[in-house]
């Protein structure tokens, strides 16, 4: 059952990272001279689901 909770928060850890990444690509594309702003936010959100992910698979590992 841990192993369940596990692969789902990496799904949705993998889904929300992409949607970050398709949509700082479409900001950058419409606002090329801000490329900085967004990569910098754009790595502070990933980080951040990352973190979660990180914990929601220890979490789920840990559960019986």
């Amino acid at each position: 059952m841990g192993a369940i909770g596990a692969g789902l928060a990496v799904l949705g850890a993998g889904i929300g990272i992409g949607k970050i990444g398709g949509s700082a690509m479409d900001a950058i594309a419409r606002q090329p001279e801000v490329t900085s702003k967004i990569q910098t936010n754009m790595i502070i959100a990933a980080a951040l689901i990352e973190g979660v992910a990180l914990f929601g698979v220890v979490v789920g590992m840990l559960a019986k």
